[in-house]
């Protein structure tokens, strides 16, 4: 299917403390509690934060963003406290070089969920 916006589910155990980070650590945009979710928006994609009965987080990643300067992002979220993963991998600091040169920084949000910022090459479009 092409053509229709992305939906983002995330889930947590705490929505409104996951609703925290989300906004003002990554800077999402609250939109409403429409009483199954909090809904936000982040780079123009609607991000559902919802509560699923028996949450356990996943080992992979659930959720990226793609960004333009890596470093720069890595940098700002470490000053909010945020702690990056480099699982063996990491290279430059937090973010780990795939061989065709594109680049990721993993790190979890407050429900333990796994999330990466990522700078591809050629970015994705």
């Amino acid at each position: 299917m092409t053509g229709p916006a992305v939906i983002a589910f995330v889930p947590a155990a705490d929505p409104q403390r996951a609703l925290g980070f989300y906004t003002d650590v990554l800077g999402a945009r609250f939109l409403r509690d429409d009483g199954f979710a909090l809904v936000c928006e982040s780079g123009g994609t609607m991000l559902r934060i919802v509560a699923p009965t028996g949450f356990s987080p996943q080992p992979f990643t659930v959720l990226g963003w793609e960004v333009e300067d890596l470093d720069a992002e890595v940098a700002r979220l470490a000053l909010a406290g945020v702690r990056f993963e480099s699982f063996g991998l990491a290279e430059e600091g937090a973010a780990w070089t795939a061989p065709n040169g594109d680049r990721v920084a993993w790190f979890h949000d407050t429900e333990g969920n796994l999330l990466s910022l990522s700078a591809h090459v050629e970015p994705v479009t």
